[in-house]
């Protein structure tokens, strides 16, 4: 039998664009590996510390609790209009909801706001 050797073929130099265009991939390949790296190891570093500080978190912090002064107690007034009848009334942090039905029939809520003295929100409820 007849032996066929492939014929072999030397590489022919680049053209210098094509060479130019091939250092550029290069450089381009490199920095996005380089990138790739550095923002896994960030990935890897949060579930490190994640994982040494056990997780936890900090709580967070409360609303800051309105200042009483120790000699007397706060004397306000939440001035709801006339005829206004409360059904319901809720405290949240510095703020106090009244629930209730106006004159007119319809449900009306007042949020009193303690820290400065006055009515910070009314809502009407309806359908």
């Amino acid at each position: 039998m007849s032996q066929i050797e492939p014929e072999v073929e030397e590489e022919k130099p680049l053209d210098p664009v094509m060479e130019n265009v091939r250092r550029k991939m290069i450089r381009l390949q490199i920095v996005s590996g380089l990138v790739m790296f550095v923002s896994l190891m960030a990935v890897f570093g949060a579930v490190v510390y994640k994982v040494t500080t056990g997780g936890r978190s900090e709580p967070a912090p409360a609303a800051t609790p309105t200042p009483v002064p120790a000699d007397a107690p706060l004397n306000l007034l939440a001035a709801l209009p006339a005829g206004f009848t409360v059904t319901h009334v809720s405290l949240s942090g510095p703020q106090v909801l009244f629930y209730g039905t106006a004159a007119d029939g319809g449900a009306r809520a007042y949020v009193f706001d303690i820290t400065t003295g006055r009515i910070a929100a009314t809502i009407a409820v309806g359908e």
